[in-house]
């Protein structure tokens, strides 16, 4: 990778469900260099009106982050790229000023608003247009509440990567892989499927138009443009779905293999060259999302590290405060719990309770109770690593099933992928040769997109290749650095 001719640095921006994090990626003698510069916290906030983002507080800890970036780049910066957690969006007004806080995902108004929808189109029909698996947290859903709620059907909407490349500067977009994740785009083509808008009523003049991962969709603007750094920087979707930029960032080939994106939600499957939505599929609730240059990302949605991080929050509240390291090295001397729970259960989809939400399940397997102690706390915490690694086994084999792969290999990237007890537990319950990724594959992948797409690719919207990223992603891989 020689860049000796261009030393501008890059920026990836990665928004996630309990932390957002700014990273640059700069040159040393034309060898890349990636750290993270600036991380800040991120949580829904329950409020009177639902359970909502604090937007502006998010576009402020990008601001601050990019700011910095720029005192750490005299040379000046190239482009940024925006990625995220899916199916959540922003309303925005005539003047693209945003219309309130977004809802979150985990909000419950959606459980009623999904019923609603399937009085219109059947999750069938809505399956075989979308190949989306069907989820109430899905945009789908949520713009169908809006609706309901009163909220102007025809105020447009971003998902909130595509809203903060707006705010600074971009044109409004949703990039590919992230427009599948709202289970409104047809199967396997990049547009906006007209049939499920007029069967639900929602306004398709109020959806952005779709963009490939790696188009340049605009320069920087504003406020940040006024300084020397930022007055040439191009505004370039990557994958604007984490999970699309963490495979692409995968160092894999052949057909053998599968992958977790573990973090707040553990993302399971593989990737195909084109969809699958066969009875089976369907009937596991398997999804199709959209994967760099029209590949697929076949996966379930399994609940994740939140499941356990909503128990910790808990512990804490009532005086005992654990770090995740003496969790796991207390859990690596317990042995393997009698009885296992559903992790993927509806109501552990919810925040709040969630000691209670499981022990209640363990009582319903006839298992005692675990208390808030210092015996109970590690307990409970091995039953929610072993009921993982159990759920993973489960749905891989079903993704080796249905799709024919003959899999012997599993990479797990994301933050998870640090979790060496729940690694163990994962390939003793698959039989498959457990590799562990980078846990920043999200921001890899994203400057991986990056890269490809300032060699060339994306000033005519075609996006890029995925040779071109898989290129950038394998050098980048070994250049990472620890946080300064």
């Amino acid at each position: 990778m020689d860049r000796s001719t261009n030393k501008q640095a890059l920026i990836a921006v990665d928004l996630g469900a309990q932390s957002c994090r700014v990273s640059l990626l700069r040159w040393r003698d034309s060898t890349p260099e990636i750290q993270e510069i600036h991380r800040f916290p991120n949580a829904p906030v329950a409020t009177e009106n639902g359970l909502r983002w604090d937007i502006r507080r998010i576009v402020d800890g990008v601001m601050t982050g990019l700011r910095m970036c720029a005192d750490a780049a005299p040379p000046g910066i190239a482009s940024i790229g925006i990625d995220g957690w899916g199916v959540d969006y922003v309303r925005v007004d005539r003047d693209g000023k945003p219309m309130g806080d977004p809802y979150c995902h985990r909000d419950e108004r959606t459980t009623k608003a999904m019923e609603q929808v399937f009085q219109h189109i059947s999750p069938e029909r809505l399956y075989a247009l979308t190949g989306i698996q069907i989820l109430e947290l899905n945009t789908i859903f949520q713009l169908y509440a809006d609706q309901q709620a009163g909220i102007d059907a025809g105020a447009r909407w971003l998902n909130l990567p595509e809203y903060v490349s707006y705010v600074l500067g971009g044109r409004a977009v949703s990039e590919y892989t992230n427009a599948t994740h709202t289970q409104l785009v047809t199967l396997g083509k990049p547009e906006w499927c007209d049939e499920i808008f007029e069967a639900t009523g929602l306004a398709r003049s109020a959806a952005p138009e779709i963009a490939a991962p790696g188009t340049v969709i605009g320069r920087v603007r504003g406020e940040l443009s006024r300084i020397a750094q930022f007055s040439d920087t191009k505004l370039i979707v990557p994958a604007c779905h984490d999970t699309a930029s963490a495979i692409s960032a995968i160092p894999a080939t052949g057909n053998d293999w599968a992958f977790i994106s573990s973090g707040t939600w553990s993302l399971v499957g593989t990737v195909l060259a084109s969809p699958c939505v066969s009875d089976s599929a369907r009937e596991m609730n398997f999804t199709n999302l959209g994967g760099v240059a029209g590949t697929i990302c076949f996966l379930k949605n399994v609940n994740g590290m939140w499941l356990l991080r909503q128990c910790m929050d808990e512990w804490e509240q009532r005086g005992y405060a654990w770090k995740l390291e003496e969790l796991i090295r207390r859990c690596e001397q317990l042995p393997a719990p009698r009885i296992l729970i559903d992790v993927d259960e509806a109501p552990l989809m919810h925040p709040g309770d969630m000691l209670a939400k499981i022990n209640a399940q363990l009582e319903a397997a006839s298992a005692p109770q675990l208390e808030v102690n210092d015996e109970g706390i590690p307990a409970m915490a091995n039953v929610i690593f072993y009921s993982l690694a159990k759920r993973y086994a489960d749905v891989l084999a079903c993704v080796a099933r249905i799709t024919g792969k003959k899999l012997r290999r599993l990479f797990i990237v994301g933050g998870g992928s640090k979790n060496g007890l729940l690694n163990r537990l994962t390939a003793s319950c698959t039989g498959l040769e457990v590799i562990p990724g980078s846990s920043e594959c999200t921001t890899i992948g994203n400057f991986a997109i990056q890269l490809a797409a300032l060699e060339g690719h994306g000033e005519n919207g075609e996006g890029v290749t995925t040779d071109a990223v898989a290129h950038h992603a394998e050098t980048l891989a070994s250049h990472y650095l620890t946080n300064s």
